[in-house]
């Protein structure tokens, strides 16, 4: 299966998370926001802010190097959020799911919502902003940098 790459701006993941924001609403309101590192720590932030949250907890589970799937390892648990009951849990995208799955026994009373879902994650998650494609591979705004372009006149001989 041949893998394409979709870039994420800035501003798409802003308004995309706002978008996330608007539909949580009506599940809150939270007690506070459990953000699964890293990926979920701007949209957690900005959901916080949206959703006048102050609370914010992180999990941090280690499941990728580079782009190669490994076992899930907690390497920090959320204490302050118990069992997850009137918590909210952030991510950027499901992929696999196996992450949320890991996340989800940690804290199964919580809500757990991200910005984008792979078919195959899709079932860990009760609210998502975007469907991918699951041999997409999404390059976030804080795994890109903007690069120099000449203009394509200097190009010409």
């Amino acid at each position: 299966m041949a893998v394409t790459y979709a870039t994420v701006t800035w501003d798409q993941l802003h308004r995309d998370t706002r978008l996330l924001a608007e539909t949580l609403i009506p599940h809150g309101p939270f007690k506070g926001i459990v953000a699964i590192t890293r990926g979920g720590l701007i949209p957690a932030a900005i959901i916080a802010r949206e959703l006048d949250c102050r609370l914010i907890e992180t999990v941090c589970v280690l499941t990728y190097d580079e782009e190669q799937a490994g076992a899930p390892r907690v390497l920090k648990h959320p204490s302050v959020a118990g069992d997850g009951e009137g918590f909210l849990i952030i991510d950027d995208l499901v992929d696999s799911g196996v992450t949320a799955q890991l996340v989800r026994q940690l804290l199964p009373r919580a809500y757990f919502a991200c910005l984008y879902a792979k078919p195959a994650g899709r079932p860990a998650t009760d609210s998502f902003v975007v469907e991918v494609p699951q041999e997409t591979w999404i390059l976030f705004p804080w795994d890109t940098a903007p690069l120099f372009v000449p203009p394509l006149a200097h190009g010409r001989a």
